[in-house]
């Protein structure tokens, strides 16, 4: 299907959805790190999610699928869920969830790049400006980042340097669906990536374990954002990229600041400051430019 014939009342529901739950899970990631640390909490989700799923993919008939696809869904779980979860749960527990999630809305950028670099898209004069301008909206986020940047461990800078490398491998993992799982259900997709992450997680979340037993809201937290902010929303975002490709399903990330900052303001006394809401704005400007959402279209 034409990716831009699909009727907007087909797709925006689950969009708007999927940013709530995506939204959410910077909360719930941020309770679980702090208990966990930042490796066991993205095992525990994903293995969360994983779990969840897998009962429904063997229902729908879908092993012999995932058997087909397994080498490229299990690999590509380590860039769609692995990697990042564990970059954005250390980064969570240095920086608010704000920050963090405005900072995730670099991952059309991120896409837009490597899809360039790999793909062979076409990058006109105002997609090239976007990247231009969406980093500069990184670089004016750092400048107001509470206490400077530090690139000491636990500083504002290596968290900084973590959601931008959970972007880019979001990034890239959009290119590998689009490259090889064109056609793969996004249950199969979804649930193999999950295993993926899952299997790639285990060793670092077995060695960096807590030694103190996390309280029961803390796996609470991670099993609300493994069931719902994992393995619900990525069978809708996989839904929705192979449904209107990944370039709009990545957009998503401009609406999920919204949601979590909400929620940090609601429930963690966060503060949205003019600098971080600035940054935001040309960060989502920049890479609405990069991935084609505004500006010339490609021919």
């Amino acid at each position: 299907m034409n990716e831009s014939a699909l009727p907007w009342r087909e797709w925006v529901p689950e969009f708007v959805l999927l940013a709530l739950l995506w939204g959410s899970s910077f909360l719930f990631m941020r309770e679980g790190a702090y208990a966990f640390g930042p490796a066991p909490t993205a095992w525990v989700r994903v293995t969360f999610a994983a779990f969840m799923l897998t009962p429904v993919l063997i229902w729908r008939g879908g092993v012999p699928v995932l058997r087909q696809h397994w080498r490229t869904t299990l690999s590509s779980g380590l860039l769609n869920a692995g990697i990042p979860f564990a970059c954005y749960a250390y980064a969570l527990m240095h920086i608010s969830t704000g920050l963090s999630s405005i900072l995730n809305a670099t991952t059309p950028l991120f896409g837009a790049f490597i899809a360039w670099v790999w793909l062979g898209d076409k990058l006109n004069a105002s997609r090239a400006s976007g990247l231009a301008l969406g980093f500069a909206g990184v670089v004016i986020l750092a400048l107001d980042v509470p206490g400077g940047i530090s690139f000491k461990a636990g500083g504002a800078g290596l968290a900084v340097v973590a959601c931008l490398l959970a972007t880019f491998c979001y990034g890239i993992a959009g290119s590998v669906t689009k490259r090889y799982l064109q056609q793969v259900p996004s249950l199969v997709t979804t649930t193999g990536s999950l295993w993926g992450a899952s299997i790639g997680l285990a060793i670092p979340a077995l060695l960096t374990w807590p030694t103190e037993s996390p309280p029961p809201h803390a796996w609470a937290a991670l099993a609300i954002a493994g069931l719902l902010c994992t393995a619900l929303a990525y069978v809708l975002y996989f839904r929705l990229m192979l449904r209107t490709g990944p370039a709009r399903a990545m957009t998503v990330t401009y609406l999920i600041p919204v949601f979590a900052n909400l929620f940090g303001v609601m429930f963690l006394d966060e503060v949205i400051t003019q600098w971080m809401m600035g940054g935001g704005v040309v960060i989502v400007l920049g890479t609405a430019l990069a991935s084609g959402l505004i500006g010339p279209q490609k021919r």
